[in-house]
């Protein structure tokens, strides 16, 4: 018999747009929680067209919306607001992320909806935080990339800040929303608790992240610069162009493994100089040994090197582009990649849900729904709006 699924009967109203708040509710939504997607009549969430597109179908929105079910409603109207306060009746978890000020004007705010269903809990994510001089500020991944300290250390020592080509901010603070969720939700189903506002902005996530940094500074007073792929606790710890013009990855993060490097590269005379045997005395040295390692590998292809690398255990990896990934026999063994039927772009290849659980998987129903989608099923079902009702409210804007 197939288990239910891990949160089979939480709802969750989707309000939010663009990409963290979302992607919170689609990782509920993977393991079995009703998601129900709320987007202004007509344009739908942004994210539908950001990104590369398909026949005028936005591809990143197929695969961040899975398992949505996709109502519109405009919440500027009196009418909108109304139902959006009746949907909250029948919901466990309201995710938002429009600035503190404009959910108060469209009666939205935590204070209203804790009102109107006191066990809601009501996850709020923005750019700097729901307190503080900037809070009403709108704010983007790419500023909390900025202001996190992560662009500050990324990139060459003498190059500028860099920042990721890819939404790193909105998925770090993504996933604290998802466990802040369940905390909330168990706190509530198990210790009795009641509504929950959670405050979740885009630079605080990312930014715990930087505890050598802040460590360093607070106690030694360092502020650190950029320095490539290097990294001041372990060497050798770069990236290394292979005589195939490809590259690979290496950590020295224990003992133990960086002295494997030297005995696979042929360099056991190191392993006995305390000044690469030593952790501490061979960080400081960490250029020279870089060097060592990059001469080595450059004479070597991809797979010559990786071969070597392997059978030493020392701990090295190919960098990847998306065709090497794609095909990596350990990943496709995981099947961390999975095609899915579309009814509009037929069979799409997305990334799997990623937590794995020995009897209840996550999966994958259906891509991003058409925008309204689900209008009829919702509205009826859940609210039991006639036909004729539905069809008026369609006449006026408000779905």
């Amino acid at each position: 018999m197939t288990p239910n699924a891990m949160l089979e009967g939480v709802r969750v109203l989707d309000f939010a747009t663009l990409a963290a708040a979302p992607l919170a509710a689609t990782y509920l939504g993977e393991f079995g929680a009703e998601v129900i997607k709320v987007e202004q009549p007509h344009h739908g969430d942004p994210i539908r067209t950001w990104g590369n597109q398909r026949d005028g179908i936005g591809l990143m929105w197929k695969s961040v919306s899975r398992n949505k079910k996709s109502i519109t409603l405009d919440l500027r109207s009196a009418e909108g607001q109304a139902l959006a306060h009746r949907l909250v009746e029948h919901a466990d978890v309201v995710v938002v992320n429009t600035r503190p000020q404009t959910l108060a004007r469209w009666n939205m705010s935590y204070e209203t909806l804790r009102r109107i269903n006191d066990q809601i809990v009501m996850l709020h994510i923005t750019g700097y935080g729901l307190s503080g001089p900037k809070a009403e500020r709108p704010g983007f991944g790419t500023l909390g990339e900025a202001m996190s300290g992560f662009a500050h250390l990324t990139g060459e020592a003498d190059g500028p800040p860099t920042l990721p080509p890819f939404m790193l901010a909105d998925g770090v603070a993504s996933l604290n929303a998802a466990y802040a969720v369940m905390m909330a939700l168990y706190h509530r189903d198990v210790h009795g608790g009641d509504s929950q506002l959670i405050d979740i902005n885009l630079i605080d996530p990312l930014a715990r992240l930087l505890e050598q940094t802040l460590l360093g500074y607070d106690q030694l007073g360092l502020v650190p610069m950029r320095a490539g792929n290097r990294w001041d606790i372990s060497a050798p710890r770069n990236t290394y162009q292979t005589a195939d013009g490809k590259w690979l990855a290496m950590s020295g993060s224990s003992p133990a493994l960086a002295l494997r490097v030297f005995k696979a590269i042929g360099r056991a005379d190191l392993v006995s100089d305390a000044d690469f045997s030593d952790p501490q005395r061979r960080l400081a040295r960490a250029r020279e040994v870089d060097a060592v390692v990059a001469e080595w590998v450059a004479t070597k292809t991809l797979a010559e090197a990786m071969a070597v690398f392997d059978n030493a255990e020392v701990a090295a990896a190919p960098v990847y582009d998306i065709e090497g990934l794609v095909a990596d026999e350990q990943l496709r063994h995981r099947g961390i990649f999975v095609a899915v039927e579309d009814s509009q772009l037929g069979r799409v290849t997305v990334q799997a849900p990623v937590p794995r659980f020995s009897d209840s998987d996550g999966r994958i129903d259906h891509l991003g729904p058409a925008l309204g989608e689900h209008n009829d099923e919702i509205y009826g079902n859940l609210l039991g709006l006639l036909p004729a009702e539905l069809d008026e409210l369609r006449a006026r804007g408000v779905l």
